[in-house]
């Protein structure tokens, strides 16, 4: 008597599927055996404010504007990161004056670009094997200031942008390769983040003398090209 034997159960089509995993070694047609690594793209993290948007321009105009009589900080004697800091150390009641301008509707959206910088983000975009995202921290108070931010990002720089926006309380989670970022001290719950911090020059940080393991990018006009590619020709 013939058995009849079962059909095979049908295997799921996921199970053939070929993930590809980066740096994987191949074999040169050159030099047969000999392994050769795929390089992965560099991703750049850019941040916004006081690198693409001149928050600290805006930020004593505003202020001058709304409090004309209220002794300001020029921008040559800005020190430290926290604009509310110094002023609140000329007078207490400032902090809460200054603040009040940064937090207040059409502050960031009216921001003008840093010079070259929309320029040099297209660009930076636009190299090969290059990854580009905007890395930015929203106010505490981001009633305003979130969806400006956005706004801002497509009025000046187009839809496309608006997609590798990151808004991020705590940049050290972020994975990348370089952030360039006005903040001196960036700190948060990765003791030793995925980037290496491009210290990008802005009044407030242009004083401080950086140790020899640092790298500053003083404007739009320096050399960024040459740090991108020193960082590629490192992975």
């Amino acid at each position: 008597m013939n058995k009849v034997r079962p059909a095979p159960t049908p295997v799921p089509e996921a199970c053939f599927r070929v993930w590809h995993l980066p740096c994987l070694p191949l074999c040169s047609a050159e030099t047969p055996g000999v392994a050769m690594a795929v390089k992965r793209p560099v991703r750049v993290l850019v941040d916004m404010d006081g690198v693409l948007a001149d928050f600290e321009s805006g930020l004593l105009q505003g202020f001058r504007r709304r409090f004309p009589e209220e002794p300001h900080v020029p921008l040559e004697q800005r020190r430290g990161f926290l604009a509310n800091e110094q002023y609140g150390a000329l007078r207490p009641d400032l902090a809460e004056k200054v603040a009040s301008v940064y937090e207040a509707p059409g502050f960031f959206l009216n921001l003008e670009p840093i010079p070259g910088a929309l320029d040099a983000l297209r660009e930076m975009n636009d190299m090969k094997d290059t990854e580009v995202f905007i890395c930015t921290t929203p106010l505490l108070k981001y009633d305003h200031c979130v969806g400006e931010k956005y706004r801002w990002v497509e009025q000046n720089l187009g839809p496309e942008f608006v997609e590798r926006i990151i808004l991020t309380r705590d940049k050290t989670v972020v994975m990348g390769d370089l952030l360039i970022d006005d903040k001196d001290n960036i700190q948060g719950l990765e003791e030793t983040p995925s980037w290496e911090h491009i210290l990008f020059t802005c009044c407030h940080n242009q004083h401080l003398a950086l140790p020899p393991t640092r790298r500053r990018l003083l404007s739009w006009s320096d050399n960024w090209r040459g740090i991108i590619e020193s960082k590629r020709a490192s992975l």
